[in-house]
């Protein structure tokens, strides 16, 4: 299979602090990982262009992209909450980040990619229609969403999140909207503290206790998003690859490893080879221990590239 692998040198220009967890590195841990066992070879690589203005429109409200661009500092840093903050460079780098997904929908209608992965940060699947948090600022999954159906007239999305955290901006962006199925794995009571134990027809939540392992994540997944998935027909499936569920991860207490994500992500292709003739773009959220964010990285594209998990 062609996997793409897309990212921008401007997603290392955002800076949140000397001693913030989502920081540059994460994007080097990622590459370092990737080149050494060389699986980076085996995909396509390009680079993002920055989203347009109208198609972050289609994800969030004016009011609020006008609010990031007021808040946008010359130098320093400007805090949004605790911990979401922005420097001079934040925007371009969440503009890349998002038209790395755009880019990647465009590649896989295009047939020019089996499946993408985007190696993006800023994350995006906390940010909601009109409001930044979690690290988060323009909904990068949520814009390849929209530009999916705006520009190719899919009807039908499903959106797969195996972040650590629910991603609840995605679930605020569509909640009343019956073509997009999310299912979203997480540990709960956890941040976000928000949408998950509402219940919408199209929003599959999986809470997962603190400690649950591999053995009850896959199980949960098989149980309740399968069944959702079949049922929908996705005609492209997009991932919020976050690897921050990982057993060494310090931001939360479950305990997955990088089989487990081949696991979900050999789960997705079957998906969308059924009903989405392939078509899958994977999106980078969290995973903040550097080692195992890169060595979960390594284990996701080796699904994607079709590579058994013990090999390049």
């Amino acid at each position: 299979m062609i996997t793409a692998y897309i990212t921008h040198p401007d997603c290392m220009r955002h800076f949140m602090g000397p001693n913030h967890p989502e920081s540059p590195k994460r994007l080097e841990a990622i590459r370092a990982r990737l080149a050494l066992s060389g699986v980076l070879t085996h995909t396509m690589q390009s680079e993002a262009q920055p989203v347009k203005a109208q198609t972050l429109a289609l994800a969030h409200c004016p009011q609020y992209l006008e609010m990031l661009e007021a808040h946008s500092p010359q130098e320093g840093l400007s805090e949004l909450d605790g911990e979401t903050h922005m420097n001079q460079d934040t925007l371009a780098a969440a503009r890349v980040a998002a038209g790395a997904v755009v880019r990647g929908v465009d590649q896989v209608f295009r047939h020019q990619a089996d499946n993408v992965f985007c190696a993006v940060r800023p994350p995006g699947h906390h940010a909601e229609r009109s409001s930044a948090m979690g690290f988060c600022f323009y909904n990068n999954i949520a814009i390849g969403v929209a530009h999916a159906r705006q520009r190719y007239g899919v009807e039908r999305v499903a959106v797969l999140d195996f972040d650590v955290h629910q991603g609840n901006g995605t679930v605020d962006i569509f909640k009343d909207d019956p073509s997009v199925l999310i299912c979203s794995s997480f540990q709960s009571h956890f941040y976000p503290w928000r949408y998950q134990d509402d219940t919408w027809s199209n929003i599959v939540n999986t809470p997962l206790t603190a400690g649950s392992d591999g053995t009850v994540f896959r199980r949960d997944v098989e149980t309740q998003w399968l069944p959702a998935l079949q049922a929908f027909k996705p005609q492209l499936i997009m991932l919020s690859a976050g690897f921050d569920a990982h057993r060494d991860d310090p931001m939360a207490d479950l305990k997955l490893v990088e089989s487990d994500y081949f696991w979900v992500t050999q789960l997705a292709l079957d998906i969308a080879r059924v009903y989405a003739e392939g078509r899958l773009v994977s999106v980078l959220e969290g995973g903040y221990h550097l080692d195992a964010l890169g060595t979960s990285v390594e284990a996701h594209l080796k699904a994607l590239l079709g590579f058994p998990l013990g090999d390049p």
